[in-house]
C-alpha cells in the first residue's frame, strides 16, 4: 500500500498566499491519485473504517456512500452504538465501509467501554481508515481518536463540512498542523451531503484496496438483519423525539420479529434506567410513545416493503449501562 508524500517544505515556512497554498496541496493530491489509478481489469475489495469523535457526521457519510440509510442519525451524541457494515460495488471494486461509534471520553461505564472496544477493533482490522473531522476544527476528542490510528494502515483525513468554510485561506494553516499530527495518505475536503464529493471519495479510496474477490454480492448493501434495523430505527425516533432530555443510556430490544407473508409483527422494549425517563417517553396520555411508534412503523414499512404491526413497551432497568453482563445481553460487543 503506497502512502502519499507529505508536503513537508510547505509546512516549514509560512506561504506568501495561503489560498494558493491550499490549491497547491489539492492539486498535488489529484496528481497522486491519477498516477496511482488501479488497473481496469480484476476485482478489488477491502475494508474501510470510518472513525471520528461523536456527532462528526460518520453515519451521514456512510449512508451517502452506500446510497441507502443503514445507519441511524440524530443530533444526540452516541447515536451509533454498533459496528455497522455497508457495502457499495462500483465497477470492478467493492467498498466495504465500517461505521463505528464515536470514541467515548465523557463516561466510563460498561456501555462506553463496549463502544470503545468496537472502535479499537475496527481500526486494527481494515485496509484503509477514513478519519472524519470538521474542516478547520480539532479538539481533545478528535485527538483521542487520532491516537488510536495504527501507523501501518493508510489513513485519509476527511475534512467534512468544507462547504461551510467561507475563506479557503483559513484552512491551509490547519491542514499543515494536521499533517504534523499524523502521516495522512490523503487530504479530502468535502461535504457528506454533496453527491459529487461522494463519487470523488470512491476514486480516492479505490487504490488502497487489495486486488481480491468481493466479499459480498454486488447488490448487497449491509450485513445487518431487518431485526437489527428495526431496533435501530425505533431508537432513532426515540432520540429525535425526546431530544436532550432523555439520557443517552436508553436502548431498544426486539422481543419478537415475525414474518407472515407481506406482514411483519414486531414487539420491542425501550429500556431506561429511571421511572422518570419512562414517563418522559410515554408522554401525556401516551402521545409521545404513540408518535415514536408511528414514525418507526412508517420507516420500517418503507424498509421492508411490507405491512408492519408494531408494539412498543417501556421498562426500567436501573443501572443497566454500567453492568457488563447486561450490556452484553442487550447485544453490545
Amino acid at each position: 500500500m503506497t502512502q502519499g508524500k507529505q508536503p513537508t517544505q510547505a509546512a516549514d515556512a509560512a506561504p506568501a498566499n495561503p489560498a494558493q497554498d491550499i490549491d497547491a496541496m489539492l492539486a498535488e493530491a489529484t496528481a497522486r491519485r491519477s498516477s496511482n489509478a488501479p488497473p481496469a481489469e480484476g476485482q478489488r475489495c477491502g475494508l474501510i473504517a470510518i472513525v471520528g469523535k461523536p456527532n462528526v457526521g460518520k453515519s451521514t457519510l456512510l449512508n451517502a456512500l452506500v446510497g441507502q440509510k443503514i445507519s441511524i442519525t440524530s443530533r444526540k451524541a452516541q447515536t451509533t452504538r454498533h459496528r455497522i457494515t455497508g457495502m457499495r460495488t462500483v465497477g470492478p471494486t467493492q467498498f466495504v465501509f465500517v461505521d463505528t461509534p464515536g470514541f467515548q471520553t465523557r463516561h466510563g461505564n460498561a456501555l462506553n467501554r463496549s463502544l470503545n472496544r468496537t472502535v479499537v477493533g475496527a481500526v486494527n482490522d481494515v485496509d484503509l481508515i477514513v478519519f472524519v473531522v470538521e474542516a478547520g476544527q480539532f479538539n481533545l476528542a478528535d485527538a483521542k481518536v487520532l491516537a488510536l490510528l495504527p501507523e501501518k494502515t493508510p489513513a485519509i483525513l476527511l475534512a467534512n463540512k468544507f462547504d461551510l468554510i467561507h475563506r479557503r485561506a483559513e484552512i491551509a494553516p490547519w491542514l499543515r498542523s494536521m499533517q504534523e499530527r499524523h502521516n495522512f495518505a490523503e487530504f479530502v475536503p468535502m461535504s457528506a451531503n454533496n453527491a459529487r464529493d461522494i463519487e470523488r471519495l470512491f476514486g480516492i479510496c479505490e487504490k488502497y484496496l487489495p486486488e481480491q474477490p468481493w466479499m459480498y454480492g454486488a447488490e448487497e448493501l449491509t450485513d445487518r438483519s431487518d431485526r437489527f434495523m428495526a431496533a435501530e430505527i425505533i431508537r432513532e425516533k426515540l432520540f429525535r423525539l425526546t431530544g436532550d432530555e432523555l439520557p443517552y443510556t436508553s436502548t431498544v430490544i426486539i422481543d419478537k420479529y415475525e414474518e407472515e407473508g407481506n406482514l411483519r409483527r414486531i414487539a420491542a422494549t425501550i429500556v431506561v434506567e429511571r421511572d422518570g425517563h419512562k414517563g418522559m417517553i410515554i408522554g401525556e396520555k401516551g402521545e409521545k410513545l404513540k408518535r415514536i411508534g408511528t414514525e418507526a412503523r412508517h420507516e420500517l414499512e418503507t424498509l421492508t416493503g411490507a405491512k408492519v404491526f408494531l408494539e412498543i413497551w417501556v421498562k426500567v432497568r436501573s443501572g443497566w449501562a454500567d453492568d457488563d453482563a447486561r450490556v452484553k445481553t442487550f447485544g453490545y460487543e
